[in-house]
């Protein structure tokens, strides 16, 4: 099943389990249960500390738990986890056997001290990049804690149960049968929702926090270069972020970052976040700006949860978010039929027809790629002509299975339960049509994550933060980078950029203000 070179790197890992720990399968005649079988007997060859028996008796076949022995087994695998989840079995086999996570020691205590039975279950796709930070989270919660189990589930291979519980999207997360939450999620955040009473205790804490010299509101590419080049000139810094690497973390393949020749959303963001604590930025995440208050010494920054940071200067970098079509039924049937991840999501619509709405690069990358899980891809484009780039172009031209609409302006989302359909106008005969469908992918851009700053910085037209060469605002004191400003083009590398410059605006302002009479 593994070659020799995993096998290698495998028994290196598992030289570091503390204690003996068991793999217990659940089989069937399959295909799929046969290379279970053979994975999990590459695995307990080797190393003495891991045994294997096919004696499970779970209802979902293949599976597999993995527990330490002499004890019930609370991680469990249904499907053969590999792709982007070999990384969390090999996790799951290392953390049950006594192996320390590199997770801060707070959450840890955090996790053990959560006093209710959860079971979780998590739907995913081999192929999404989201869906392991899922999987590793609730694995760890699982070891962690005695009251806390978790099974990661294949939607691919297990259609039938994704069909019984309409779910359209990946990761889905279910806890005691109940619907828990979707798409990505960190460990922190999952912890935060099912211990009740942490947001006040963080809100507190926060509060209580000195004034920053910098505080950068955001942590994209923008945020975290803002913050390394603050704390380089040894200045008090700050990151405050809904989510630390925005969405970036949603980002699969990235060809055009300078000097690296490809590489990966979530791995580009695990550097930029190492990188950042190097410097001893003090790193508030999950946390949502509410609200920016301008002061004429010190700025204020509302946080979601209540708490209060000041400043002597403020970057925001908060981004930007997937553009919704904003017509009847894509709210409704959002993680039913509606979906902004082609990467993560579309395993879940094998040998169905689905549309691609939106004909920029997004949309036709979209297009191809569905275009070899689906039955058949239509691609929607408002405009008269597509914008992608002409190789993309010429390559869904060459698909068989791909129809591209050209003036055709998206009016409605169909369906029951889950999406049916879409309606669409000719913008050049203003008929209206109507197309069946299971799935739409929608990839018509971006919208600055600005809403929190209206009334209170100079906004564009469009909710872009006005900047000018240098980062500043409307307010003196307050810069902004990368994806939520004004600047052309929006992409990692210019947001870096973007961001170096405003901490170096930032920290002129400073010398200049405190600076003597």
């Amino acid at each position: 099943m593994l070659d020799d070179g995993i096998k290698a790197q495998l028994k290196a890992y598992l030289e570091k389990l503390h204690w003996p720990i068991d793999l217990v399968a659940s089989l069937d005649g399959s295909p799929k249960s046969s290379e279970t079988r053979a994975l999990l007997d590459d695995i307990a060859s080797l190393s003495e500390r891991v045994s294997v028996r096919h004696d499970g008796d779970s209802s979902l076949k293949p599976s597999f738990t993995v527990g330490k022995h002499g004890e019930p087994a609370r991680v469990a695998f249904a499907g053969l986890p590999m792709g982007h989840e070999f990384t969390s079995l090999i996790l799951a086999l290392l953390q049950v056997g006594g192996h320390p996570p590199k997770v801060e020691q707070a959450v840890i205590d955090q996790i053990k001290g959560l006093e209710v039975d959860l079971a979780f279950e998590t739907f995913i796709s081999l192929s999404c990049h989201n869906c392991p930070d899922v999987v590793q989270a609730l694995n760890l919660m699982s070891v962690l804690n005695p009251r806390i189990s978790h099974t990661m589930i294949d939607g691919a291979l297990f259609q039938e149960r994704v069909d019984a519980l309409q779910i359209m999207a990946v990761p889905t997360v279910f806890v005691n049968g109940t619907p828990f939450g979707q798409g990505r999620m960190t460990l922190e955040e999952i912890v935060a929702k099912v211990d009740t009473g942490a947001a006040e205790k963080e809100a507190a804490k926060l509060s209580a926090k000195e004034p920053y010299d910098v505080l950068v509101v955001g942590g994209g590419p923008a945020g975290a270069a803002a913050a390394i080049y603050a704390a380089r000139k040894g200045i008090r810094t700050g990151v405050v972020a809904e989510r630390f690497g925005g969405q970036v973390m949603d980002t699969l393949g990235i060809e055009n970052f300078i000097s690296v020749k490809y590489t990966e959303g979530p791995k580009l963001v695990a550097a930029l976040e190492e990188h950042v604590k190097e410097y001893g930025v003090d790193i508030m995440n999950l946390q949502r700006a509410a609200k920016l208050l301008p002061g004429d010494s010190l700025h204020a920054v509302q946080l979601e949860n209540g708490a209060t940071l000041k400043a002597k200067t403020v970057i925001v970098s908060t981004g930007a978010r997937w553009r919704e079509m904003n017509v009847p039924g894509e709210k409704e049937f959002r993680g039913k039929g509606v979906a902004y991840c082609p990467h993560c999501d579309g395993p879940l619509f094998k040998g169905k027809r689905v549309a691609v709405v939106g004909g920029g690069n997004s949309g036709v990358e979209a297009a191809i790629d569905l275009a070899g899980i689906v039955a058949h891809v239509t691609l929607l484009e408002f405009a008269e002509d597509l914008r992608a780039d002409a190789v993309l172009q010429k390559k869904l031209y060459s698909l068989a299975n791909v129809t591209v609409i050209k003036s055709a302006q998206t009016t409605e989302v169909t369906g029951k339960d889950k999406v049916n359909g879409l309606m669409y106008k000719d913008r050049v005969s203003g008929e209206t049509h109507w197309v069946e469908l299971e799935g739409i992918f929608v990839q018509i851009g971006l919208l600055p994550n600005t809403d929190f700053l209206k009334g209170t910085l100079e906004l564009s037209r469009f909710g872009e933060v006005i900047v000018d060469a240098k980062g500043q605002t409307s307010v003196p004191g307050v810069y902004a980078a990368g994806d939520c400003t004004t600047v052309p083009y929006k992409q990692i590398v210019i947001a870096m950029g973007e961001g170096s410059k405003a901490a170096l605006s930032a920290f002129d302002h400073l010398i200049r203000t405190s600076a003597p009479a």
